[in-house]
């Protein structure tokens, strides 16, 4: 379950910057998190209660924005959302490789006081 380790370095820039604000509370991470990320929110959940125990951020709550995958047709010039693992434009069916969200995993905000 590599959501540990992502958890974990998530975690890490937090402590560092709730010391750099002076704070000693974290109340609530919020994380935008990909379709395409191979993260599974579930899993994350699992590993933020487990890593936020003993630390300022215990007690805190986890905000997941799920993104979903949308790609770009080089060949019509349309963006779209593709509905499997394979990239077709609905408008001409060609294949795209152009990826345009859905591989997020970032740390958008804190709340700490």
């Amino acid at each position: 379950m590599h959501e540990v380790s992502l958890m974990q370095s998530t975690l890490d820039l937090a402590l560092e910057y709730a010391q750099q604000q002076g704070a000693t509370q974290i109340h609530q991470f919020v994380m935008r998190v990909g379709q395409l990320s191979g993260v599974v929110p579930e899993a994350l959940e699992f590993a933020f209660d487990m890593v936020v125990q003993d630390t300022i951020a215990q007690g805190a709550r986890l905000t997941i924005e799920q993104v979903p995958a949308r790609c770009h047709c080089s060949n019509c010039g349309q963006d779209f959302q593709p509905s499997d693992w394979i990239y077709d434009c609905p408008h001409c069916h060609q294949i795209s490789t152009d990826v345009r969200q859905g591989k997020e995993l970032d740390l958008v905000s804190l709340e700490v006081s």
